[in-house]
């Protein structure tokens, strides 16, 4: 996929008032999010290779460095978690969290609760398909990071659990 293929599927984008698009074709994945006060992001990675801005780095860098941002960035909260010597558990994949089974039922977890590892913790709805996200070590919840019917991206710090 070449820039004007991309600029081509931005404006499309934009003219369908899409928020998030993300696509893999092969090795190539795109993923295309669009923020109310800031430009259209574009982040084109292969395997192995750093992130590397396909369109408009200045945007994105100038996004980045906005000082009128209101929620820090994802990677400012894990260090400030893993300070607190926490195991992390971030979200595997784009899309949706949901902290319950189904609308109107219990949650799976809530902070102060015991898991065991394997333990499902939330389900992370991703192309109309629910998965089920597992505790990878057991411990106490200290901290939940998203709310329910959140976005997540992906690496993004879902729970802080204080390993036993």
């Amino acid at each position: 996929m070449n820039q004007k293929e991309i600029k081509e599927l931005i404006e499309l984008l934009v003219e369908k008032d899409i928020a998030e698009f993300e696509m893999e074709r092969g090795d190539v994945k795109l993923h295309i999010k669009r923020g109310a006060e800031r430009a259209t992001q574009v982040v084109q990675v292969a395997p192995a290779v750093p992130v590397v801005a396909a369109v408009a780095p200045v945007a994105v860098a100038s996004a980045a460095a906005s000082p009128t941002s209101a929620a820090p960035p994802a990677t400012a909260v894990a260090a400030t978690v893993q300070e607190e010597d926490l195991s992390i558990v971030k979200s595997p994949i784009v899309g949706t969290y949901y902290e319950s089974p189904s609308p109107g039922s219990p949650p799976f977890v809530k902070v102060g609760d015991v898991v065991k590892e394997g333990q499902v913790l939330c389900i992370i709805e991703a192309m109309k398909l629910m998965n089920e996200i597992e505790a990878d070590v057991s411990g106490e919840v200290v901290k939940m990071f998203i709310s329910n019917g959140s976005p997540v991206e992906y690496g993004m710090p879902l729970f802080g659990i204080r390993k036993s």
